[in-house]
C-alpha cells in the first residue's frame, strides 16, 4: 500500500515549490478500474443501524447490524444476503449486537460476535459454514466464549478482534459504573484478553481475562506492524483518546480524562473534544492510524511513524457518523456509516459501506 505524507511534511512541500496554502489533499475516491472519481464507490447501501465488518479471504465481507442481530454477507459480486442472527442477542440503547471477528482454525471457520443480552455484555462464537457467496452462521453450535461483560444503556464498548499473537481482544466499557474501571476483577472499562476458547491468555498481567485498566468506552482496537495495540477511547465531556495500550496499563479513567500526567495513569497520545470525534472503530494502514468518528462525522488519521504531528481530519461532515473503519483491496480502505442508529440523520442509501482510496504519498 502507498504510504501516507503527514501534514507537516506536505506543508513543507509546498512552501518549497512556492505554493501558498496547506493544500492538505482530501483522499480520493477509486472506482474498481483504478480511475480516480469525485465520490467515493457504494459497496452496501439500505444497512440498518451496522456496527462492524470484518473482510473475508474470499473477497467479501462480513456485517453486523446492531438492533435486529443480523449478520449480512456482502459478496465478492456485490451483493447483500442475510448469513443469519446471532441467537440471544437483546438490543436496547446502546447495547445489541456489536464487534465481529472471524478465525480459520484447522479447515474449520468461526465467527465471534460481541453483544448484549438480556443481563450482560457477553462474546459467543459459532460455526461459519457454507461456501462464499453462501455463507450461514450455524447457531444451533453457538458457544459461550466469555459472559458477564456488564450491560448498561451506553458505554457497552464492543469491538473484538485477533491480535497478532492469535489472542482475541475485546473492548468494554464502563456501562456506567466509573468507579470500578479502575477495579481488576470488574470486567467493565477493560480490554480484554482471551484464548480463542475465552480462557485467560497466558502472560495477562492480572492471571485474568484483563488486559488493561481504566477506560470509560472503548469502541476501536488495531495494531501496527511493530505489534503494538492500539485503542479508541470515548471520553465525558471533556476529551475522546486515542491510546497505545500496554500489557497492565492504568489508562486512568475515572479519576483522569486526556493527558493528567501523573504517575498512577499512562497518558494518550492524541485527544479531541467530543463534538470533533466521539471515536469508534479503528483501522491501521501503513502505521497510520485511521480513527471513525460518530459525533465528529469525519475520519482522523494519526501517523504512528511522526508522532509529533498532530492528528489530521479527512471527509468531514462528507457521509455523516462514521462508525466503523477497516483496511481494503488495492490501496483503498472501507468506512461503515452510521446514520440510522437513532442519533443521525440518515441520508439517502444509508446506511452504507464506502470504499475510498489513500492519500497520494
Amino acid at each position: 500500500m502507498r504510504r501516507i505524507v503527514a501534514p507537516a511534511v506536505l506543508v513543507s512541500a509546498l512552501l518549497v515549490s512556492g505554493c501558498t496554502g496547506p493544500g492538505i489533499p482530501t483522499p480520493q475516491a477509486t472506482d474498481p478500474t483504478g480511475t480516480a472519481n469525485a465520490e467515493p464507490i457504494a459497496l452496501a447501501t439500505g444497512l440498518k443501524a451496522p456496527w462492524s465488518v470484518v473482510r473475508l479471504d474470499s473477497g467479501g465481507a462480513l456485517i453486523s447490524q446492531r438492533d435486529g442481530g443480523e449478520v449480512l454477507e456482502l459478496t465478492a459480486s456485490g451483493d447483500l444476503r442475510e448469513a443469519g442472527v446471532v441467537p440471544g442477542v437483546v438490543s436496547g440503547g446502546e447495547s445489541g449486537l456489536h464487534g465481529l471477528a472471524v478465525l480459520d482454525d484447522g479447515g474449520a471457520s468461526w465467527l465471534y460476535a460481541y453483544h448484549g443480552a438480556e443481563d450482560d455484555n457477553r462474546v459467543v462464537r459459532m460455526p461459519l459454514v457454507g461456501e462464499p457467496g453462501s455463507l450461514a452462521l450455524d447457531v444451533g453450535a453457538s458457544e459461550v466464549v466469555i459472559e458477564g461483560i456488564p450491560r448498561a444503556s451506553n458505554h457497552d464498548g464492543g469491538r473484538i478482534a485477533f491480535g497478532p499473537d492469535g489472542m482475541l481482544y475485546i473492548a468494554t466499557g464502563d456501562a456506567g459504573q466509573r468507579d470500578r474501571a479502575r477495579d481488576r476483577d470488574f470486567l467493565g472499562g477493560k480490554i480484554l484478553r482471551v484464548t480463542p476458547e475465552g480462557e485467560p491468555a497466558r502472560g495477562n498481567p492480572f492471571g485474568s481475562p484483563v488486559y488493561s485498566i481504566g477506560h470509560r468506552n472503548v469502541q476501536g482496537l488495531a495494531w501496527t506492524d511493530d505489534g503494538t495495540l492500539w485503542a479508541s477511547e470515548f471520553g465525558q465531556n471533556t476529551w475522546d483518546e486515542l491510546n497505545r495500550i500496554e500489557a497492565g496499563g492504568d489508562y486512568g479513567w475515572p479519576d483522569h480524562e486526556g493527558f493528567a500526567r501523573v504517575d498512577d495513569a499512562i497518558d494518550p497520545v492524541a485527544v479531541w473534544t467530543p463534538d470533533e470525534a466521539s471515536p469508534s472503530g479503528i483501522a491501521v494502514i501503513d502505521d497510520v492510524v485511521y480513527v471513525a468518528g460518530l459525533r465528529g462525522q469525519r475520519l482522523w488519521l494519526y501517523d504512528t511513524a511522526a508522532p509529533s504531528i498532530e492528528p489530521w481530519p479527512v471527509y468531514t461532515g462528507e457521509f455523516g457518523r462514521l462508525r466503523d473503519v477497516i483496511a481494503g483491496p488495492d490501496d483503498t480502505f472501507w468506512v461503515l456509516t452510521n446514520n440510522t442508529d437513532g442519533r443521525g440523520s440518515p441520508g439517502a442509501g444509508d446506511d452504507r459501506l464506502l470504499q475510498l482510496t489513500l492519500p497520494e504519498g
